[in-house]
């Protein structure tokens, strides 16, 4: 049975969070001499002087609506890199506990488990690119407090079977992490659903991928109340600049056009994989629902460099657990799809 209590670092219990100028006061004023700020304004067309809002209502009360989650059950960070590392700083002891990690997957897990001195026990994924649920729970002990899973799969593409998931939310007393970075171009549905279902869930997402704000940082967290209650309480108090919160709160009304994008990603992904399975030197493309594939080629190096002499750059993951002779291609637009193919018929 889960309960927070349990895992919850005792330093981060006992912790005091900082209390900003905005946190004291709520509402609008017309003098603000409360943050030691520039009254001026900024050297800019648009004034940044003031400290943004440190919980981002506005950016989650729009997000509360697409998401269908209550504001309280959201938290905001700088790209989703930063949720990660405040879980391992919320509930992972130094030098004590570990984690489960579950590669091929996202490489800054095992970062930030090594940032934060914390054992990342390794279960790799099946042949099929598939969780070892008998593995991963011959792995857990006490002291393991987080399993990472990332569905759709970075590097694979592909997502992760749902029941075995489900499996572990319901017998694992730590918390399980479901990164769903790539959920928008998936056929498969969101675990966010599943919220008030499991209390050890925290499901991540981000505007990095197909809302197209990779340059913005922002990532989000969706738990538990308790569970954001303590990752707010760990935040620094202005994690997300103003410029991103105005940006993100603008881009955030334009959800026809997302929609769109992700139709025309997903005809280009099927068109691009059908004209690879063309190449001699394509071994295997293995079925994606992200905005990526992974190709399993006979030179993954050569094919590699050779597109970087033409300034086309993929990601060679051949060096990737179970990713042997690998390269990951980002799907591009129509035209830049096109050059890619163009260039691939000259390799040798």
């Amino acid at each position: 049975m889960f309960d927070i209590n349990n895992i919850l670092r005792e330093n981060i219990k006992n912790l005091v969070p900082y209390s900003s100028a905005r946190d004291e006061f709520k509402g609008e004023a017309s003098i603000y001499l409360d943050a030691n700020e520039n009254a001026f304004g900024s050297p800019l067309d648009k004034a940044y002087n003031r400290y943004p809002d440190p919980m981002q209502y506005q950016v989650k009360m729009r997000l509360s609506e697409i998401k269908g989650v209550p504001a309280r059950n959201i938290f905001l960070g700088n790209g989703s890199d930063e949720a990660i590392d405040i879980l391992f700083r919320s509930f992972c002891n130094p030098g004590v506990d570990n984690v489960i990690l579950v590669p091929p997957t996202y490489g800054m897990y095992e970062v930030s488990a090594n940032i934060n001195d914390v054992e990342a026990r390794k279960v790799p994924l099946t042949e099929e690119y598939q969780l070892n649920v008998e593995g991963i729970s011959e792995a857990i002990d006490k002291n393991t407090k987080l399993i990472f899973i990332c569905s759709p799969n970075n590097p694979t593409g592909n997502s992760i079977n749902r029941d075995d998931i489900e499996t572990l939310l319901a017998n694992f007393s730590g918390i399980i992490v479901v990164d769903e970075a790539y959920i928008n171009f998936s056929r498969q549905k969101t675990f966010i659903q599943e919220l008030t279902e499991y209390a050890n869930l925290v499901v991540m997402q981000t505007l990095s991928k197909a809302w197209g704000l990779a340059g913005l940082r922002v990532g989000m967290a969706f738990a538990s109340e308790e569970i954001i209650e303590v990752m707010n309480k760990v935040k620094p108090p202005y994690n997300i600049n103003e410029a991103s919160q105005q940006l993100a709160l603008q881009a955030l009304q334009n959800t026809d056009l997302v929609n769109l994008w992700i139709k025309e990603l997903l005809a280009e992904r099927d068109k691009l994989v059908l004209k690879l399975k063309d190449f001699d030197f394509v071994l295997d493309i293995y079925p994606s629902d992200a905005n990526f594939i992974l190709v399993k080629t006979t030179d993954a190096k050569g094919i590699y460099n050779f597109l970087v002499g033409y300034g086309i750059i993929v990601r060679d993951r051949s060096k990737v657990e179970l990713c042997q002779g690998s390269l990951r291609i980002t799907v591009g637009t129509p035209d830049e799809n096109q050059k890619l193919l163009e260039t691939l018929q000259l390799y040798k």
